[in-house]
């Protein structure tokens, strides 16, 4: 996709995100601290943001337990399969997996959680703040059907509605380009089909 993300950091992020203790960090080594904005409400994703969300194939998703340790998982699935409600809201499909319920368990203590989307061939990555909750599948079968596809209703368990709190774009640097199979296939093509010109000319 061709998003061309501005490289900021939002003042509603750094608000959320900067404690006194980052801003410890920020005085040792940088000499001076961000200082609150006191910004009001949260962010709403602009159409850069709601194009770049609605073009994911996979993201990570962190919350926090009862004990304060973080858990980041894997959440994956058809481009799109992070849906954007409105400007404000997000929601997936959980499917049937290994009965752990870490990140449910912890969002029943801690609606917190942090997103991390990224497009590794355009280095882009966008970061999300907000806060979380779980509907179980088996009391809203009207939200299955309306925020997934017919073919996944049956291995569907629970849904996560996402109010967003804050975004970020964060800069490529250090990011390292990779491809999925389809990328990969879609960037040869022309060449196979050069190959095979090629060798048509050739048999003649």
């Amino acid at each position: 996709m061709a998003v061309r993300a501005p490289i900021f950091m939002s003042d509603k992020y750094l608000d959320v995100a900067v404690t006194d203790s980052v801003r410890r960090a920020q005085q040792q080594y940088y000499g001076r601290t961000h200082r609150s904005s006191n910004v009001a409400g949260p962010d709403a994703l602009t159409g850069e943001e709601i194009e770049f969300i609605q073009s994911r194939d996979s993201f990570y998703l962190a919350t926090v337990s009862e004990m304060g340790w973080s858990y980041v998982q894997h959440r994956g699935g058809q481009p799109g399969f992070l849906r954007v409600i409105s400007p404000s809201q997000l929601v997936f499909a959980d499917y049937k997996g290994n009965q752990q319920m870490l990140s449910t368990g912890n969002l029943g203590a801690n609606d917190r959680v942090s997103l991390l989307l990224m497009d590794y061939p355009q280095r882009l990555r966008l970061k999300i703040l907000g806060r979380a909750r779980v509907e179980d599948a088996r009391r809203h079968p009207e939200l299955v059907t309306q925020f997934t596809e017919p073919e996944a209703h049956r291995n569907v368990e629970r849904l996560f509605f996402i109010d967003v709190v804050s975004f970020n774009w964060n800069c490529p640097k250090y990011i390292t380009p990779r491809y999925t199979r389809a990328e990969v296939e879609e960037l040869i093509a022309p060449l196979r089909q050069r190959i095979a010109e090629l060798e048509a000319q050739l048999k003649k």
